[in-house]
């Protein structure tokens, strides 16, 4: 039988409110985990000190007093003065996006805002402990950009702009004609719809011509989706599908990345 994950919940500083710090707490319990909370008003050298003395495998800390810059270091550095290392800060609370890099440079692992989910947060710390962390998409593969007609847009892609037509396929899967544009490191890819029921023809009636995706390309792109599902990350497809070039495609709702389309690309491995 697995040793289950030992997490100690910290309230680092002068911060007087727990309500968030304990409803995580219970949402690591819930999926499994062991969980120490040492309380309020902690200081760093006191969270590093019960973090060795329970031996947890993750330390996570709650900030609402905008104290975070200077205490979530704190606790890394007197970790390390424990001979501690090893164990992995992250951290959550009130935190603005402006200082998530620094507090990632100073060695906290992961900053969850206030609108993470906690499921989010523990599917990570599993993670975490497998080694089998989201690695970031290698690059964005491709623009995807709806159209009515290929050929009255094609003008404005090889004439206007200078750009070279790649190839131009047929995707049966999605009911579409696509044709590409390399620009730089990604693509151009224009998708006009071969049915009244393709996914682009219901987009262009609602929405009008434009861009309709941005793709991102992945390596082991079966494993990430699961990865999202586990997660609870909306999605349109929860298994791999084929795309243009042979390639491997699933799309992620819009909703889970508010209002953008995002479609995930495993490349041909024989391209």
């Amino acid at each position: 039988m697995m040793k289950p994950i030992r997490v100690l919940i910290a309230k680092p500083g002068l911060d007087g409110h727990d309500r968030g710090a304990l409803i995580i707490a219970q949402a690591l319990r819930d999926h499994g985990m062991e969980v120490i909370y040492t309380g309020l008003r902690q200081s760093p050298v006191q969270i590093a000190r019960a973090a060795v003395q329970e031996d947890v495998d993750v330390v996570g800390l709650s900030s609402l007093s905008g104290a975070h810059k200077s205490l979530f270091p704190k606790v890394v550095e007197a970790l390390a003065d424990e001979q501690a290392a090893d164990i992995p800060v992250i951290g959550g609370g009130v935190i603005p996006a402006e200082d998530i890099p620094y507090l990632e440079e100073k060695g906290v692992a992961k900053i969850f805002t206030s609108g993470a989910p906690t499921d989010a947060i523990a599917v990570y710390i599993k993670q975490l402990m497998n080694h089998d962390t989201i690695e970031p998409p290698k690059k964005i593969a491709h623009i995807g950009i709806a159209v009515e007609s290929l050929e009255m847009a094609l003008p404005f892609y090889q004439n206007t702009l200078g750009l070279s037509l790649e190839a131009v396929e047929e995707v049966s899967s999605e009911k579409v004609r696509v044709a590409f544009f390399p620009i730089g490191d990604t693509k151009i890819e224009l998708l006009e719809p071969t049915s009244d029921d393709s996914p682009i023809h219901q987009f262009i009636s609602k929405k009008g011509e434009g861009i309709h995706h941005i793709a991102l390309e992945v390596d082991d792109i079966s494993h990430r989706l699961q990865q999202y599902i586990d997660e609870g990350v909306a999605l349109i497809h929860n298994e791999p599908k084929e795309g243009a070039h042979q390639s491997q495609i699933a799309f992620l709702h819009p909703k889970a990345a508010k209002g953008v389309m995002y479609e995930l690309c495993q490349p041909n491995q024989e391209d």
